[in-house]
C-alpha cells in the first residue's frame, strides 16, 4: 500500500491525470471548432462578440487550426501513455505493461474522447467561443511545427494526385444539402425549400429552359379581319399575343390587351375602325441561350416583360417573360386563366400522365421528383436522350429510377408520357 502512497506516485498521478485533462480539452476543442456553424458564427462576429470573432479567425485556416489540435492531442496522450506504463512497471513489474494499457485504453476512450466530444457536439457553436481563447494561443505555439508537418503532408498527397487545396463544395452546395436535409427531417417545408434552392440554381439557367415552346404559343395572324382579330385575343385568356404576318417566324408585333381595348374605345366600338398597325408593339428578340439572370435584367432595364426567344438562325423557338423567371424563385403564379399543372393528370397510385412537351423542371417541382434536367427540357425529350430512340407508343423505359410508359406518338413527336416513380422491394423509392 505503501507504493501507492508514496510522494513521487501520487506526483506522477497527478501529472497523468493532468495529462488527460488536457487530452480531454484537445478533443473537445477540435469537435466544438470542425463542428460549429460559421454562418452563425459569422452573424455573432457582425454582432460584435469577440470570442465569435476569434472563432471565425481560427476557422479561416482549418489545416493549421487540425494540425495544432492534433499535435496537442497526441503529445500529451502519448506522454500519458509513456508515465503509465512506467508507473505500472515499478509498481507491478513485467504485469504492468498490461495494466497500463487496460487502464489508459478506458480512460482515454471514456474521459479524453467521447465524454468531450459528446458534450462538444451537443452544443458546438457555445463550446467553441468557450475554447476559442486557449486553442489561439497552442495555434499559435505549434505552428512553426503544424507548417512543417502541412508541408509533409502536401507532398505525400502529391505523390498520390491529391491536392489538399483542390475546392470540391461551394457555399451553394453547403446551403442546398442543408435546405434538403432539413426538408428530408420535415423542418422546411416543400415551397420554403423550393423558393431557396430556386435561388440557388437561377443562376445555372438560360432561357430555353424556362420559355414556353412555340408549340403552345398562342399567337394570331395579322391577316385576319379586325373582328377576328378581336375575338382571339379575347378568347385566348393572355394580356400579350405576338402577331405573326405570313409565317409564323415573321413575327411583326406583341399586341397588348390593354392597348386593343383603349383602341376599342376610342373607335367608339366600332371593331373596323381599328388599325392593328398603330396599336402593334415592336417585338423584342433575345437568343435562347441568354442566361435567365441576365434577361431578368434586361427586362427590368428595358421596363418590359415580354420576349420572343430566336435560335442561332433567328428561327422562333418561343417566348419568356418576367412571370416565367419569377416562378423559377417563388414557384408557380397562378391566375384565374392558369391551370395547377397543365398537362399533368395525376393518377390514383401515384403516377402522372403528362403532355410530351410538359417541362422536366416543371414535373420535379409539382411531384417533389428528382429527373434530370441537364440535357433535355422536356419530358419527351428526357425519353427520346436517353433511349437513343423516337420509341413506339406502348414502349416501356427505366431510368433514373423512374419508368416512363409511351402513351401517345404523332409523327416524330411523343405527345403522351405516363410517368411513375419506381420502389424497391422493400417499399422504398
Amino acid at each position: 500500500m505503501e507504493r501507492f502512497t508514496d510522494t513521487n506516485t501520487l506526483l506522477k498521478l497527478g501529472i497523468i491525470l493532468a495529462l488527460l485533462v488536457l487530452s480531454a480539452f484537445f478533443s473537445g476543442s477540435e469537435t466544438a471548432l470542425t463542428a460549429a456553424s460559421r454562418a452563425r458564427i459569422h452573424a455573432k462576429a457582425k454582432e460584435g462578440n469577440r470570442r465569435a470573432s476569434l472563432v471565425a479567425r481560427l476557422l479561416e485556416s482549418r489545416e493549421r487550426l487540425i494540425g495544432a489540435l492534433l499535435l496537442g492531442n497526441n503529445l500529451v496522450n502519448i506522454l500519458a501513455s509513456a508515465l503509465t506504463t512506467a508507473l505500472m512497471l515499478e509498481l507491478f513489474g513485467g504485469a504492468g505493461v498490461i495494466y497500463a494499457t487496460i487502464i489508459m485504453t478506458v480512460m482515454v476512450l471514456i474521459f479524453a474522447e467521447v465524454l468531450p466530444k459528446t458534450y462538444a457536439i451537443t452544443r458546438p457553436d457555445s463550446a467553441a467561443m468557450a475554447v476559442a481563447r486557449p486553442v489561439n494561443i497552442v495555434v499559435k505555439i505549434f505552428a512553426p511545427i503544424v507548417r512543417v508537418v502541412q508541408i509533409l503532408v502536401n507532398g505525400v498527397l502529391r505523390l498520390f494526385g491529391v491536392r489538399s487545396d483542390a475546392i470540391s463544395w461551394t457555399a451553394a452546395d453547403e446551403i442546398r444539402g442543408a435546405i434538403d436535409l432539413g426538408h428530408s427531417e420535415g423542418n422546411v417545408e416543400k415551397s420554403e425549400r423550393d423558393r431557396i434552392l430556386g435561388v440557388l440554381t437561377i443562376v445555372d439557367l438560360t432561357v430555353e429552359d424556362v420559355m414556353i415552346h412555340r408549340k403552345n404559343l398562342v399567337m394570331v395572324d395579322a391577316g385576319l379581319p379586325p373582328a377576328d382579330l378581336v375575338k382571339q385575343v379575347l378568347n385566348s385568356g393572355h394580356t400579350r399575343i405576338p402577331m405573326w404576318r405570313d409565317d409564323k417566324d415573321n413575327v411583326v408585333g406583341i399586341l397588348h390587351a390593354k392597348d386593343m381595348l383603349k383602341a376599342f374605345s376610342k373607335a367608339a366600338g366600332q371593331v373596323e375602325k381599328l388599325d392593328f398597325k398603330k396599336i402593334v408593339r415592336k417585338p423584342w428578340f433575345v437568343p435562347e441561350t441568354t442566361s435567365v439572370v441576365t434577361q431578368l435584367r434586361a427586362f427590368q432595364q428595358e421596363r418590359q416583360h415580354f420576349a420572343l426567344a430566336v435560335d442561332e438562325y433567328g428561327a422562333l423557338m418561343g417566348v419568356v417573360t418576367l412571370e416565367d423567371i419569377l416562378e423559377e424563385i417563388v414557384g408557380e403564379i397562378n391566375d384565374e386563366f392558369d391551370h395547377l399543372i397543365e398537362g399533368v393528370q395525376p393518377q390514383k397510385d401515384g403516377s402522372v400522365i403528362a403532355n410530351g412537351d410538359v417541362p422536366v423542371r416543371d414535373l420535379n417541382r409539382a411531384r417533389d421528383w428528382h429527373l434530370p434536367d441537364e440535357d433535355a427540357v422536356t419530358i419527351a425529350g428526357l425519353v427520346i436522350h436517353e433511349s437513343q430512340t423516337i420509341p413506339a407508343v406502348g414502349r416501356v423505359f427505366s431510368f433514373h429510377g423512374y419508368r416512363f410508359e409511351i402513351l401517345g406518338r404523332k409523327r416524330n413527336q411523343i405527345t403522351s408520357v405516363k410517368v411513375s416513380k419506381m420502389f424497391d422491394k422493400n417499399g422504398g423509392a
